[in-house]
């Protein structure tokens, strides 16, 4: 792992296990926040905020399905990276399928922009990261910080009767979010990118634990938090469609595939067939950045050809309680 010291890029300054050989993920360092509030610094405003995502990063991808959702497409722009994560980190590739240029700065690289928010910056480059054209720096690169934003500063700009943090829920989502942060959405890595059997062993026990767990719960509710389609589902989807693809190969989490769940299986396609979701699901993306970013655990870079998932096939979920976004459009008495 590569990172920024002092603002000066370095190639051998980051490691990403402990001394017993269990992944450790470093905390992201720019943490404002968007209010709607005159007298925050970061005031939602169409057009001031750019998006920079990688459509192969699951954290990226939540707020690229945030957005969709809430219909934030036209209010906040995005830049896309290379999946492709080399010795000088996210790059950006115009050329390449799916790549765009960086619409801001026009930078080569994005620990530029890093650079730019703070010259003396000691930290990794990661995305997502919120830019702010009118300061001209990083709001943010914490993903569920800036789906919470989404969720909660743009109201009065979304175009879309869609809330992935209503008020009577909010207390269960947190609940969600936490629940599965460490077991699954990090979970997958821990187990990826442990270096010894005991952290392995612990992380995969974790992971099928609770993939089991809410696999339970799914069977007689739509959603991660009832009838409602929240942020937790959000988190939830971007690790489960890569789940299959990637990380049950790649990251040796082969104990069993989403696809033979019984009830993640389906909810999994429920998700996809939201209007809007699938549109930011780039599947070349993941499995090029997956198999070829990391040489610790794939030296020679070979991208695995399968597995072709049926995603569009049938979920048979619309006789639990709730509805995708399009059609639920909630009324202010739901919230």
């Amino acid at each position: 792992m590569n990172m920024l010291v002092d603002g000066e890029w370095r190639t051998d300054a980051y490691e990403t296990t402990g001394d017993d050989g269990s992944f450790e993920r470093q905390e992201t360092p720019f943490r404002d926040w968007i209010r709607d509030d005159p007298d925050a610094d970061f005031q939602p405003e169409a057009g001031r905020y750019h998006l920079y995502v990688s459509y192969a990063c699951p954290w990226a991808h939540r707020t690229l399905v945030a957005r969709a959702l809430l219909g934030l497409e036209d209010i906040i722009s995005v830049s896309v990276v290379d999946p492709y994560r080399g010795d000088d980190g996210w790059q950006f590739t115009p050329g390449k399928d799916g790549c765009t240029r960086d619409h801001i700065r026009d930078a080569d690289y994005l620990r530029e922009l890093y650079v730019e928010a703070d010259p003396n910056a000691t930290c990794r480059v990661t995305v997502p990261v919120l830019w702010d054209t009118e300061q001209e720096t990083i709001v943010n690169n914490e993903s569920k910080e800036i789906m919470r934003m989404f969720s909660t500063a743009f109201g009065d700009l979304t175009t879309h009767d869609v809330n992935l943090y209503p008020e009577r829920y909010r207390e269960e989502i947190d609940r969600i979010l936490e629940a599965i942060y460490e077991p699954i959405n990090n979970g997958v890595y821990r187990a990826g990118f442990a270096t010894d059997q005991a952290p392995y062993d612990a992380a995969i026990d974790d992971l099928f634990e609770a993939l089991e767990h809410w696999d339970d719960v799914l069977a007689d509710q739509r959603y991660l938090a009832g009838d409602r389609l929240t942020e937790a589902d959000v988190a939830m989807f971007t690790t489960l469609v890569r789940f299959d693809t990637v990380y049950h190969t790649h990251f040796m989490c082969n104990v069993q595939y989403i696809r033979e769940y019984e009830h993640l299986w389906p909810y999994l396609r429920d998700l996809y067939q939201t209007p809007g979701i699938a549109e930011t699901v780039n599947m070349a993306h993941i499995k090029e950045h997956y198999y070829t970013t990391h040489p610790s655990v794939n030296p020679h870079r070979i991208v695995a050809r399968g597995p072709d998932l049926a995603f569009d096939a049938p979920h048979d979920r619309d006789d639990l309680p709730g509805g995708p976004p399009s059609a639920l459009a909630p009324s202010s008495a739901d919230d």
